[in-house]
């Protein structure tokens, strides 16, 4: 092994040591904080908040971040076992040995790979759905609608990642050296697109969606969107109740194709205004524009990362720095999805705490829109419900919130909007 080879396998490994580090350190703080306010309810939701919802919140959250420790220690064996151990090495050499390294075989190792994370990733959902989730009375999904959801995700993921990995591996080998800003091109298009019609051929296919049938509640919603200039193609009723006892309400779609869905459980819970306050806020984002400045965000953190990728892959210590001996003979580009797509996850890791930063900004921006079009008391009483319903927890360490939150913490967005309200 070269010294550059070596440098990389050890600012790879430093970094995987520091991830897994990280992530360990903070959810142990999570949890003794947790669990050392779990005998008493903050002052602040005394009268609203009773101690057995407080402490069954802290046991969720306890458990649920046990789970992920858990999830955080294997994933990250098995990402060495695949670069530094020779798993993607040892894939490579068989598929080709198999199916060439040809378009078929590049596209076999990177479905392998694919399928080796998922299969990683299976049990924890398993668990997560009929052990936690079950234990605190939120899983209504039986074991054969987890398994018909997973099959249907299969199909769904070969549908359409195949021809997309197929025309990004063309592009590479045809494209010449801007291979990367062509397929930038690609996904951003892609990405618009699936927008446009995941509302109306993709969610169908795991829930049902009916339009909005309370006519009070209708008229107070377009009453809402009339004030706030927001055009929508439909109100639906989605069934969630179906999977879980949790309640959320979100837009979906791209332009002339947004539709607004809230859960059935969300409308079980809230009153009237409590909706409309709750839908508010969502209207805020698009107001405040955080959709448009999340996919501006997104698609230039792709195109930077695409134009990285196209660097990388013509140099050889990326692959034996990460475990793999590139073929001299044929084409290594599905070698090189593999390798940064494995590798990639480790280093942005480290950029987490901004976006959820940014993402805890737009948050009070529309809160404080909601604020302006509604009485926010009657979002301060919608959001104390749903951290009661979804059990989630009032005492977070802020030192986990400020790396992980994307939502500020529930007595931060009550204080804001008592602020509002005087």
């Amino acid at each position: 092994m070269s010294n550059l080879n070596l440098v990389v396998s050890v600012v790879f490994v430093v970094a995987l040591v520091a991830m897994v580090g990280t992530k360990l350190w903070l959810a142990s703080r999570q949890i003794r904080h947790v669990a050392a306010n779990r005998n008493q309810v903050p002052q602040q939701f005394t009268g609203t908040i009773a101690l057995a919802a407080h402490q069954r919140a802290a046991d969720y959250t306890v458990e649920r971040t046990r789970l992920t420790m858990i999830e955080v220690v294997v994933s990250a064996a098995v990402l060495v076992a695949l670069t530094l151990l020779g798993g993607v090495q040892q894939l490579d050499l068989a598929i080709s040995d198999w199916l060439g390294r040809g378009y078929l075989g590049q596209i076999a190792l990177v479905a392998s790979v694919i399928a080796i994370t998922s299969l990683v990733d299976l049990p924890f959902d398993y668990i997560r759905h009929f052990v936690v989730e079950e234990k605190f009375g939120f899983n209504r999904m039986s074991k054969k609608l987890f398994f018909v959801d997973l099959v249907k995700g299969v199909l769904l993921g070969i549908a359409i990642g195949l021809p997309l990995l197929f025309v990004t591996l063309w592009l590479m080998n045809r494209a010449g050296p801007l291979w990367w800003l062509w397929t930038w091109i690609v996904w951003v298009a892609f990405q618009l697109l699936a927008m446009i019609i995941y509302p109306t051929f993709i969610a169908p296919l795991f829930n049902k969606f009916e339009p909005l049938k309370d006519e009070a509640l209708r008229a107070r919603i377009e009453n809402l969107m009339s004030r706030t200039g927001f055009a929508a193609k439909g109100l639906f009723v989605m069934d969630g109740s179906r999977r879980s006892a949790h309640g959320n309400a979100y837009f979906t779609g791209f332009g002339a194709a947004k539709r607004i869905v809230f859960f059935d459980t969300l409308l079980a819970r809230l009153s009237g205004s409590e909706i409309e306050a709750v839908l508010a806020h969502e209207l805020g984002h698009f107001k405040r524009r955080h959709v448009l400045k999340l996919l501006v965000v997104m698609f230039a953190i792709s195109l930077a990362m695409l134009a990285l990728l196209g660097w990388l892959a013509q140099t050889v210590w990326f692959y034996e720095g990460l475990g793999v001996r590139p073929s001299l003979v044929g084409s290594n580009n599905g070698l090189a999805l593999v390798l940064f797509m494995l590798a990639l996850p480790v280093f942005m890791f480290f950029v987490t705490p901004l976006g959820s930063l940014s993402s805890r900004k737009h948050e009070f921006e529309a809160d404080a829109f909601a604020a302006s079009q509604t009485d926010p008391k009657d979002l301060v009483n919608a959001l104390v419900k749903l951290y009661e319903d979804n059990a989630s927890t009032l005492t977070p360490d802020p030192l986990y919130t400020a790396f992980y939150y994307s939502h500020p913490p529930a007595s931060q967005r009550i204080d804001r909007l008592m602020q509002h309200a005087a």
